[in-house]
Formats: structure tokens, sequence, C-alpha cells
């Protein structure tokens, strides 16, 4: 039989309720991205772009890689999707010809007006209400949760929670 002492019994349960948070914010994000996709048919970080070049008629894509926090490939990829289907136009810049800035078609307007809120996913919402304080202590004890892991992938960083 194991001696287990209070206090690594102790650690242990904190272990496993740090756990089972993990697994309700992964969870609760993959559920509301899966009724973006049901009730818009297109993915939740392709729903938050659509919504950031409504908000920003013009935008470029850097900046909107920068905005959503994606590496600027994931990003053109994610506007090539959504020009495909129609839902937003590239257009030139008069000013100088080889800015290309994005719009918003009638029919994202419409797609926009139906779509489950938060555009921009329950984690980003849910972090940007939260304090400075509290977001510095959090970045501070992922970055050790991230150390302690055996196999990471530093490109995960750069991909939208709904396109893992």
């Amino acid at each position: 039989m194991h001696n287990i002492t209070p206090k690594l019994e102790q650690d242990l349960h904190h272990a496993r309720s740090v756990l089972k948070k993990f697994r309700l914010i992964y969870g609760t994000v993959k559920q509301h991205f899966r009724e973006v996709e049901e009730s818009c048919g297109i993915s939740g970080s392709q729903l938050w772009l659509l919504q950031e070049i409504h908000q920003h008629p013009n935008v470029g894509v850097s900046q909107l890689a920068s905005r959503l926090s994606i590496h600027q490939s994931t990003c053109s990829q994610l506007v090539e999707k959504l020009s495909k289907a129609k839902l937003i136009i590239k257009v030139r810049s008069a000013e100088d010809q080889r800015r290309v800035g994005l719009c918003t078609t009638e029919a994202a307007i419409a797609l926009l007006a139906k779509a489950p809120t938060p555009a921009e996913g329950v984690l980003p919402e849910a972090l940007n209400t939260m304090s400075p304080q509290v977001l510095l202590q959090l970045d501070v004890a992922l970055a050790q949760v991230i150390a302690q892991l055996s196999v990471r992938n530093k490109k995960l960083e750069a991909l939208p929670l709904s396109e893992m």
C-alpha cells in the first residue's frame, strides 16, 4: 500500500482540479466552434475574421493577423476561404495599388447578424474582461505549465483555436 502524505494528496488534488479546468475551457471553446459551424457554415476563426473585417473596412491581411494573434500565412488562407465563399471582397487602394483592403459583402453582413456570439470566441471574450494584473498572473502560470511539457510545438501558438 502506498503511503501518501496529506501534502502530496493535496498537491495531487490541486493538479486534478487544474486539469479539470483546462478540460472545461477546451470543451467550452470547442462546443462554441461547433455551434458556429453548424449555424453559419464557417469556422470560428473565419467568423472572427469576418467580424474584424466588418468592423474595420479596408483592413489589410497583416493588420488582421495581428488583431487575431495569428500567423500572416494562416490569416491569408482564412481570407482566401472567405473570398471564395463570396463573404468578403478585396479592394485595391487608390493611393497604393500594392495595398489590398478587405470589405464584407451583403451575405457576410447577413451571416454576422445570425451568428452565435461572441464572434471572436468565448475564450478571447473572457480574457478581454480580465484585469491586467490577473492576465499577467495567468500568463506567468501558463508559461510555467508550458515549460513543464515534455513535448511542445511552438508553431501552435500562431494557429487559431478553431483550426486545431
